[in-house]
């Protein structure tokens, strides 16, 4: 069997909200190894109220018209039940600038990023994403809200980027030719607010170390002809088709995605550690292996007609 591996990117993530608070991030991944993945962004903020700017470090360029407010698509109650796993009455853009849920017996605020002149501001080793709070404070009417958006995911992408590797040519056409299944396998981690992995740019921010990140939740979502190492999964469910329907980013297919949820907590500190490591294994068979063997059965073919012809006019058109 043929293997291929891809090394894993060791990305780091941060947010810290400028007030005080005790927030909780969740990115759900839309893994798409033969397309564009992407990523939904989620922070929901407890102390709303109080805190005066949210900011957000992407570990890769993103530009600001590539982040999409999918919080405008929370009118269908469908799509919040899947979301908030629970059954939710909504009061859609209750003003300018959000709309109110209720469900599991409280009310929130979800904020359209949209409309609030958030900045996506390139660093060089990647974005920050900041959001003036304190001019949104008129519009807020509970002290719990969520802010969602989301946007291309770019280390993802790179990571099942086919290669060509033209230096180990003859040995691939071996392998195509002895092994036509395929093993490929993939690694990745996302690091949340871990200071080693991030840019000076925002280690040098007091506010981020002063910040009170409470807990991280990190959701993958993948077609389920990938097998996921789920060692660390603290839920394990698939994707409820229906509810999902028109939430779902474009030519990602919903037939068969299973959804892996991580949820790592750091009661007992401030600024807790979250790492998350995943891999993504698929077999396939070869389409440069199927390929060759038709070629060798047209060849093989074409050569016993040949040799046919050539018998049957030497024998005079007999046996």
């Amino acid at each position: 069997m043929a293997k291929k591996k891809r090394r894993f990117a060791d990305d780091g993530w941060a947010v810290w909200i400028d007030g005080e608070d005790t927030s909780t991030v969740y990115l759900n991944d839309w893994l798409s190894p033969r397309g564009k993945s992407y990523v939904d962004i989620a922070i929901r903020i407890r102390g709303v109220k109080s805190s005066r700017a949210l900011y957000v470090y992407v570990p890769f360029s993103v530009s600001q018209n590539e982040i999409e407010d999918v919080s405008l698509l929370f009118h269908d109650t469908r799509i919040l039940q899947a979301t908030f796993s629970a059954a939710c009455i909504v009061d859609y853009k209750k003003n300018e600038h959000t709309s109110e849920i209720a469900y599991n017996g409280k009310t929130v605020d979800i904020v359209h990023i949209s409309s609030i002149g958030y900045r996506a501001e390139p660093l060089a080793d990647g974005t920050l994403i900041s959001a003036d709070l304190a001019a949104l404070q008129p519009y807020l009417d509970n002290d719990e809200g969520y802010f969602i958006w989301r946007m291309p995911h770019k280390s993802l992408d790179e990571i099942f980027r086919s290669r060509v590797d033209v230096k180990n040519a003859l040995v691939r056409l071996r392998d195509s030719l002895t092994t036509p299944v395929v093993s490929e396998k993939y690694g990745y981690s996302i690091r949340i607010n871990e200071s080693r992995l991030l840019p000076e740019e925002i280690t040098r921010i007091g506010a981020f170390h002063r910040q009170k990140l409470k807990k991280a939740v990190v959701t993958i979502s993948i077609d389920e002809n990938y097998e996921l190492n789920d060692s660390g999964c603290y839920r394990i469910h698939r994707l409820e088709e229906n509810l999902y329907r028109g939430y779902l980013p474009s030519e990602y297919k919903r037939e068969g995605t299973i959804t892996y949820e991580w949820n790592q907590n750091r009661e007992d500190s401030l600024q807790g550690q979250f790492n998350f490591y995943y891999n993504v294994t698929k077999d396939s068979i070869s389409r440069g292996s199927m390929f060759l063997y038709m070629l060798l059965l047209m060849a093989i073919g074409v050569l016993g007609n040949l040799i046919a012809s050539y018998l049957w006019d030497f024998m005079g058109g007999s046996f």
